[in-house]
C-alpha cells in the first residue's frame, strides 16, 4: 500500500509543477462555464423547470459540469494517451513483468491526478460562477461531504473507463480510434451538454443507466439534493459502485489476457 500511496503522491506533484497548464485550464473552463451559463438562461426562459430543475439548479449544473471535466475524466483521463503509447512502443511488457499490479499503478497515479484537478482546476470555476452568478448551493457541509464522496466515485469509474479504453491498444495496436469514440461517449452520455434528466423517453433512461452517468449526473443531483440524505442517496452510490465494480473488473481481464499475450510473445 505504501508504494501505490506513494504513486498517487508523485501524480498529484506531477501536475502541480505545471501551474501555467493549470492556470490555462482554468481559464479555459470558466469561459465555457460563461459560454453555457448564457445558454442556459435563454433555454430555461423558455423552458422553466426543464428536467425538473429551477434556473438556479441549472446553473449550478453547469458549473460543476466544469469543475469536474478533468476530475472525473468527462472528456479524457488525463493518462490514456501515455499508456496507449506504452503499448505501442512495447515499453509496456517492463511493467506487466514489474513487482506491481498495472491497474493499481495507473489507478494511483490517476487518484493523485484527480485530487490535483480537483483543487486547481474545480475549485477556482466554480468559485467564480459563485460570485457572478446566483445558483444553488448546498444547504450544510453534510452536503458537501455526499458530494465529494459521489465525485470520488465518479473519478473511479472515470478512471476505470479510460482504462479499458487504453488497454484496447494491446489488440488494436492504436487505441485512437477506440479514445474518440469514448470522447464522444462522454460529451454526450454524462450530461456534459446537457442535463440527461432533459433527454426524452428511452433515450433519457438508457442514458441514465450507463457509466458515464456517474461522472457528472449523479454527483450534481447529489449537490443538488435530489437524492436526499437515505435511500435514494445510498442507491446513487450504489449505482455508482456497481459501474466502477464492473468496468475495473474488466479491465482485470483485459490485463490478464494482455499479460498472457506478452508471455506468449516474449516466449
Amino acid at each position: 500500500m505504501r508504494l501505490y500511496a506513494t504513486v498517487a503522491a508523485g501524480g498529484f506533484r506531477r501536475f502541480a509543477t505545471y501551474r501555467v497548464a493549470t492556470a490555462a485550464g482554468v481559464f479555459t473552463n470558466s469561459v465555457f462555464g460563461f459560454v453555457l451559463s448564457y445558454t442556459y438562461i435563454a433555454l430555461w426562459d423558455e423552458r422553466p423547470r426543464l428536467g425538473g430543475y429551477s434556473m438556479d439548479d441549472a446553473l449550478a449544473y453547469v458549473w460543476i459540469g466544469q469543475a469536474l471535466i478533468t476530475v472525473c475524466g468527462l472528456m479524457g483521463g488525463g493518462f490514456e494517451d501515455e499508456l496507449i503509447e506504452r503499448i505501442r512502443t512495447g515499453d509496456i511488457a517492463v511493467d506487466l513483468y514489474r513487482p506491481a499490479d498495472l491497474q493499481a499503478w495507473w489507478f494511483s497515479a490517476n487518484a493523485g491526478r484527480s485530487a490535483y484537478q480537483l483543487l486547481g482546476r474545480g475549485v477556482a470555476p466554480m468559485a467564480l460562477g459563485a460570485l457572478v452568478f446566483d445558483f444553488t448551493l448546498p444547504s450544510g457541509p453534510g452536503r458537501w461531504l455526499a458530494f465529494l464522496l459521489a465525485v470520488a466515485l465518479g473519478s473511479v469509474v472515470g478512471f476505470a473507463l479510460w482504462y479499458l479504453v487504453a488497454m484496447s491498444a494491446f489488440w488494436l495496436l492504436d487505441g485512437q480510434g477506440v479514445v474518440q469514440v469514448a470522447w464522444l461517449g462522454g460529451l454526450f452520455f454524462s450530461g456534459m451538454l446537457l442535463p440527461l434528466n432533459v433527454f426524452p423517453g428511452a433515450l433519457g433512461e438508457l442514458a441514465r443507466m450507463l457509466p458515464w452517468a456517474s461522472l457528472l449526473q449523479v454527483p450534481a443531483d447529489v449537490y443538488l439534493g435530489r437524492y436526499g440524505t437515505g435511500r435514494a442517496l445510498a442507491g446513487a452510490y450504489a449505482f455508482q459502485g456497481c459501474w466502477a465494480l464492473v468496468l475495473l473488473g474488466a479491465g482485470r481481464v483485459a490485463q490478464a489476457a494482455a499479460t498472457r499475450k506478452v508471455v506468449v510473445q516474449g516466449g
